[in-house]
């Protein structure tokens, strides 16, 4: 891996995670200093973020963190949503015992984060659950490009999931999937992925008041 991929793809999760906030200002010579390198990997991979939306570079004032597109999303939820049906359908065809068996290891860890307000890596264990899916039915490529579709719903997701019970409420609609797949039960598993990704962002308009600079 170059070193401009490498930091492309630390500022690419610094970013997707919120950990880098959507309006925050990016220096290049600061990034260069805290990856000990020169200025120009780190040119490469700003350049690489701003043509993937996550970054805004204006020449006269400064290279910026986007913030998170409202009118991307529901075609985003859209495009997602065509595309797991696809791998949640096939898995329910050909899923396993032990492919089941992996569905339930995963939600398990999902419970113990939840219990423990471990959001981040609840978050993590919620990607695994989609991916396992795609693997499961035998489009891991699918999952590939999922990633890229749903960026922007990431960013916001970040900010639902410490509200209040809403974990737990993912929990359930995982539940819900992995009891379709398991009883071989194709159009509940495609119900059961539609009703889940369909809440993915339950107020998008409601996320924006409560985080104004963060949305556009």
């Amino acid at each position: 891996m170059t070193t401009a991929a490498a930091i492309y793809q630390q500022l690419h999760a610094a970013i997707a995670s919120l950990e880098l906030k959507p309006g925050m200002s990016l220096q290049e010579k600061r990034i260069a200093e805290e990856f000990g390198v020169s200025r120009t990997p780190v040119r490469e991979a700003l350049l690489r973020l701003a043509e993937t939306g996550l970054i805004e570079i204006f020449p006269q004032s400064g290279t910026f963190v986007s913030r998170i597109p409202i009118s991307a999303i529901p075609e985003a939820v859209v495009i997602r949503k065509s595309l797991e049906r696809t791998t949640v359908e096939r898995a329910a065809e050909v899923a396993t015992a032990e492919d089941v068996g992996r569905l339930d290891a995963i939600i398990a860890r999902q419970r113990g984060h939840a219990e423990r307000n471990e959001t981040s890596l609840f978050y993590e264990e919620d990607e695994a659950f989609h991916e396992a899916i795609s693997s499961i039915a035998g489009y891991p490529n699918i999952w590939t490009l999922v990633k890229t579709v749903k960026l922007q719903i990431d960013r916001a997701r970040r900010l639902t999931l410490p509200v209040t019970g809403r974990m737990a409420v993912v929990i359930e609609e995982h539940r819900a999937i992995r009891d379709a797949i398991s009883a071989r039960d194709e159009a509940r598993a495609c119900e059961a992925m539609m009703r889940h990704l369909g809440a993915v962002i339950p107020d998008v308009e409601a996320l924006r008041e409560d985080h104004p600079g963060y949305f556009a």
